[in-house]
């Protein structure tokens, strides 16, 4: 009977450790990724006294995050977010109608805030037109994010900060 029990505990520790495993089989790059899909839901802020909400949805199986930004007024904006090899990359649907593809540099702590460069732009007509050449993701804690958007036009280059707070879940 306790050799039952033995076996049956060493049998159980093998399946819980076995099935956790795959996860720590992760890169820094999906880690990061993770926690960048925690930011799933509904946020809200507010810049220059337009009202804007931001919906965070994980899509394709898991692979990509998109991030509608939608404005009180104006037109809605998304960016996708998805993990290639070591590094991450947000594409950004812009309302300039342009697509800017930018790339972190390779993952190595993936609690540091996401900085993404310019790696190619889609739909500039020409390099003067206003376009984004950078966003940094800065997650607070869970209920806090910060993005930082620098941008170029007419060979003048910007940054604007939006800061969202999380939208509680409602529960019925």
């Amino acid at each position: 009977m306790k050799r039952t029990l033995l076996f049956s505990a060493v049998g159980m520790m093998t399946l819980i450790t076995g099935a956790a495993s795959p996860a720590s089989d992760k890169t820094k790059s999906e880690e990061a990724f993770d926690r960048l899909a925690s930011l799933k839901g509904e946020w809200k802020g507010e810049q220059d006294g337009v009202k804007i909400s931001l919906i965070y949805t994980l899509t394709a199986n898991g692979s990509a995050l998109m991030e509608e930004f939608r404005p009180e007024s104006g037109p809605v904006m998304i960016t996708m977010f998805t993990v290639d090899d070591d590094h991450l990359i947000a594409t950004h649907y812009c309302s300039a109608k342009n697509q800017p593809q930018m790339v972190t540099s390779a993952i190595t702590d993936v609690q540091k805030p996401l900085a993404f460069s310019l790696a190619r732009i889609t739909g500039l007509k020409s390099p003067d037109d206003w376009h984004n050449t950078g966003l940094t993701v800065i997650q607070k804690d869970n209920d806090h994010l910060t993005q930082e958007w620098t941008y170029q036009s007419k060979g003048k280059s910007g940054r604007t900060v939006f800061r969202y707070t999380r939208v509680p879940r409602r529960t019925s």
